[in-house]
């Protein structure tokens, strides 16, 4: 199991407002150990084990939400911890990037259905900032709003 105190952060901002339908996404772990993604202020939480996929959908208007992934985690009820945390953003614009300025935890691939894909295998991973002023932005056009996250690819 990664260990790491690293995280992950991978930032997307994806159209909410525009566009017929909701924001869906994909989460699958393909980790050898369980990752649990949470997604505020829709989803909530839940534990992925290997091989799971948690499909998650962001209505039309949803101005913003956080999702994330942690590995480590125990929890009692609503109440727990976790050793490590990943997390991207939804906005209000159609742009998303993998950013590990604060660290790095999960290999991963993120995709969006009409944008290039990014992928991060270690903490060099190319595809990600690594200082605030780089530029790794990629688009995501056309109405459809469907990402794909793949923990452990």
């Amino acid at each position: 199991m990664v260990a790491s105190s690293w995280a992950l952060i991978l930032l997307i901002t994806a159209s909410f407002a525009a566009g017929p339908g909701a924001t869906t996404f994909s989460i699958t772990n393909r980790c050898s150990y369980p990752v649990w993604p949470a997604a505020i202020p829709v989803g909530g939480g839940r534990r992925l084990n290997s091989g799971d996929t948690w499909n998650l959908e962001a209505p039309v208007g949803t101005s913003a939400a956080r999702i994330w992934g942690r590995t480590g985690c125990n929890f009692n009820g609503d109440r727990g911890s976790c050793a490590t945390g990943s997390e991207f953003s939804l906005g209000s614009q159609d742009y998303y990037d993998i950013s590990v300025i604060d660290g790095y935890n999960v290999p991963m691939d993120f995709s969006c259905s009409t944008g290039v894909p990014l992928g991060c295998r270690d903490a060099g991973c190319y595809d990600a900032y690594h200082q605030p002023n780089d530029v790794r932005t990629k688009s995501c056009g056309g109405a459809s709003r469907s990402f794909r996250v793949v923990f452990c690819p």
